[in-house]
């Protein structure tokens, strides 16, 4: 139980006629499976779950985790052993599943996939950290290019034809409300003006931020440090988003955050959709 946090604005139950999608960065998917993953999933009550910062190759993970009964997966690792990766479950298979951006310097690491569900692109990305191993911000530029790389892919979604949601962990707090102490941390990577910028692009291009439309005050947050209590005295960013293009923001009917879900560093975050979003698989499927 969070006491500090401000209470979550998700609803107690989806309605039976929409379609819930998840985003969770569960900081090592083995991990969070020993504190009860497959738990969470199975009453997710999710049509789809992306996870971020999955930490580990497909044959690493246990049977239950890599193929649960009644779930579609697939996973992108990156060539660096315990290290980023990105991974989907669904409850109906994707009609294909796109690993990569086609960009060796970024596939390498693992951080991006779409799952097509007819005009519906769902995309799960882990945006780099900026800081580099030394704190040094050394890292922003080749955040920076990533950004834009995956706009750019998402843009080409977008001209042809697709209902594009993207989701992920995108390591960047965009306005002071994002996070509990903004002055502090304008020198830090994930509140540069630079990389705020590069989340602003986004926006400009008429991607929704769902929960933000949603939740204009301050005070929910989608990660917190794991030392001084950060967590119980939600001192937090919010680094996790659904975004969503026009053409899928107006089947978003909710967006929310679980903070009462622990596990990882970080929260879920999702939205609830109408099913219409799949087009010719407008009728809730059934599981």
């Amino acid at each position: 139980m969070i006491s500090a946090a401000r209470a979550s604005p998700e609803p107690a139950s989806h309605a039976a006629d929409s379609l819930r999608i998840l985003s969770w960065n569960v900081n090592g998917l083995r991990a969070c499976a020993r504190k009860g993953f497959c738990r969470f999933l199975a009453r997710s009550g999710a049509f789809a779950v992306g996870v971020q910062e999955v930490r580990a190759f497909e044959p690493q993970l246990p049977p239950a985790v890599a193929r649960p009964k009644g779930w579609h997966t697939s996973f992108v690792a990156g060539e660096r052993p315990g290290y980023s990766g990105v991974g989907l479950f669904s409850h109906i298979a994707p009609d294909r599943v796109e690993a990569g951006l086609g960009i060796p310097r970024f596939d390498r690491e693992g951080r991006f996939q779409i799952a097509r569900f007819g005009p519906l692109a769902l995309a799960n990305v882990y945006f780099p950290k900026g800081s580099g191993k030394q704190r040094d911000n050394s890292r922003v530029p080749y955040k920076l290019e990533f950004y834009a790389a995956v706009l750019a892919r998402l843009q080409q979604l977008r001209r042809g034809g697709a209902r594009v949601i993207v989701m992920g962990d995108f390591n960047t707090a965009h306005g002071e409300l994002d996070l509990a102490r903004p002055r502090g941390n304008v020198r830090n990577s994930g509140f540069l003006p630079e990389e705020r910028a590069a989340f602003g692009r986004y926006l400009d291009a008429g991607f929704v931020d769902c929960f933000r439309r949603r939740t204009p005050e301050g005070g929910h947050y989608t990660w917190w440090a794991q030392w001084g209590g950060a967590r119980e005295r939600n001192v937090g960013w919010r680094i996790d988003y659904a975004l969503a293009s026009p053409a899928a923001a107006r089947y978003v009917r909710r967006a929310f955050h679980q903070p009462q879900v622990r596990g990882s560093d970080h929260c879920p975050v999702g939205v609830d959709v109408d099913p219409a979003i799949l087009g010719v698989r407008a009728r809730r499927p059934e599981w």
